[in-house]
């Protein structure tokens, strides 16, 4: 099998990218990013090494003959790269629908024309906004109340209609919020926002009341049903899949409460009023259960692991050890240079860098 994870570098496909190459049945694996927001170097935290066949290249979704050329030779993609961080888009719309919407549309014509056999396009339980009922499955109607929602909708119906048109598998999987560690780490989500707060001795501050629903996954748990769906297609038989566990949805304060009671009882909760509450789903998995996909990690796990992680040694110190800048060495024409980072040296968008030369 031979795989292209587009935004590979970032939060899920750092942890996802180990998984994948570990796995016997995987013969190759592409990684098609743009680094506006990962970099390569988060790989170098994945545990990776040089014998593996695993291939880097730099492209963005949004020009189509740069997904078409790193698709060339693949069977199966799996569809991450994406604006993220849903209510930040409010402000930057026509971008989040460009990458978002317009890029799955180039990825999704350019598997058709290539003959890829599997996508499987990272959506998002963002899509319900603020459902009244409390039990959402998939055939809730979604309620999108950002731009970053609603691409992802829009993505949704994209992947239905070219997996008609081309005759290729298409799944969706409409993933619950992530939290934990991976090496392409991200603070901007509630859990890890939390515990990075509550490591630094700072108030954890919910704005609005606290009530608001969400479903949370671990990263690992997320980049395992990415990798599950990717090889055994035929196990998630239907188009789109919410995916966590029914254990897992909580209210935003008793988020908050959690990583109080797990790393330090003495810790203060705040509360801002907020006039724009934001989205509130829980969400219903029971057509997930019908896979032979289960989630493996808890919430206490996460924030433990993200704690124990800090306590290492300062936080500074602990993302300057996870962010590694490493000795790189390529080939002709490019000069080793130890004063770039691995993103500042990826600088052409047609080149393929064999994994390899980041690692040596």
């Amino acid at each position: 099998m031979r795989i292209l994870i587009t935004g590979g570098c970032g939060y899920i496909g750092s942890a996802l990218v180990p998984l994948l190459i570990h796995s016997q049945d995987v013969s190759h694996l592409s990684v098609f990013d743009n680094l506006s927001r990962g970099s390569p170097r988060n790989l170098l935290g994945s545990g990776l090494d040089t014998t593996q066949n695993i291939a880097f290249i730099r492209g963005d979704v949004r020009q189509y003959g740069e997904a078409e050329a790193a698709m060339r030779d693949i069977d199966t993609v799996i569809h991450l790269a994406a604006i993220t961080g849903a209510a930040s888009t409010h402000d930057r719309r026509d971008e989040t629908l460009a990458v978002n919407a317009d890029g799955t549309e180039n990825v999704l014509q350019a598997a058709g024309k290539l003959g890829v056999s599997n996508v499987v396009l990272a959506s998002s339980c963002n899509v319900y906004g603020r459902a009244p009922t409390t039990d959402i499955d998939e055939t809730t109607a979604p309620d999108p109340l950002n731009p970053y929602a609603e691409s992802k909708l829009t993505s949704e119906q994209l992947l239905k209609d070219a997996a008609e048109e081309y005759g290729f598998d298409g799944t969706a999987l409409r993933m619950s919020t992530n939290y934990g560690l991976s090496p392409g780490i991200r603070f901007n989500l509630v859990v890890n926002h939390f515990v990075f707060r509550a490591i630094t001795d700072r108030p954890l501050t919910v704005y609005g009341d606290g009530n608001n629903w969400r479903p949370f996954i671990h990263v690992r748990d997320a980049a395992r049903a990415y990798a599950h769906a990717s090889r055994h297609p035929n196990s998630w038989p239907s188009t789109i899949y919410n995916v966590g566990q029914q254990t897992q949805n909580f209210q935003i304060e008793e988020i908050a409460e959690a990583v109080r009671d797990t790393l330090d009882s003495t810790l203060d909760i705040t509360y801002l009023r907020d006039a724009h509450p934001g989205p509130s789903y829980h969400v219903n998995f029971d057509r997930l259960s019908e896979t032979t996909f289960e989630c493996e990690y808890t919430l206490t796990d996460g924030i433990s692991e993200l704690a124990t992680a800090f306590d290492q040694s300062s936080p500074v110190q602990w993302l300057l050890q996870t962010h590694p800048r490493p000795m790189i060495h390529f080939t002709s024409p490019l000069l080793a240079r130890p004063d770039l980072s691995a993103h500042e040296l990826c600088i052409d968008s047609n080149r393929r860098t064999h994994l390899g030369h980041l690692l040596h």
